[in-house]
């Protein structure tokens, strides 16, 4: 096991469980620690208690979207600096412009491959080789 703490953590913040249990099993796999949340409200309590390097973050979320979330995540001096690559079925040219200009990272729309959301997460949050 790695050493403490040297896992960065990424929180999956999305509505599909199903999307969330896939996702967590296939950053954990490539040496992420995994937080979820179902709602913009839930990944916004996530971050300020973990302080997640990364969040992958839908746009379409009940309670608080996507977009909302991302606003508040940013506007907040302590998570501002948190990684965030929207995943999101909205693939509108306004939405990833929106997206971007409020500070995502990233933006893929579903159905996106799964190695790819990775091979992107890891260009913006390396994990760190501890077994080579």
């Amino acid at each position: 096991m790695a050493a403490l703490g040297a896992d960065p953590k990424v929180l999956v913040a999305d509505d599909d469980p199903l999307l969330r249990a896939i996702l967590q099993h296939k950053l954990t796999s490539s040496g992420y620690q995994v937080l979820t949340a179902g709602d913009g409200r839930e990944a916004l309590i996530q971050a300020q208690a973990h302080r997640p390097a990364a969040i992958v973050l839908d746009a379409m979320m009940p309670i608080i979207d996507g977009f909302e979330t991302l606003r508040r995540l940013k506007s907040v001096a302590e998570l501002s600096g948190i990684v965030v690559v929207m995943l999101t079925a909205l693939k509108r040219e306004q939405d990833i412009v929106s997206a971007l200009k409020l500070g995502a990272a990233d933006y893929l729309v579903k159905p996106f491959n799964p190695d790819e959301l990775v091979a992107r997460l890891m260009r913006l949050v390396p994990v760190r080789a501890l077994n080579g």
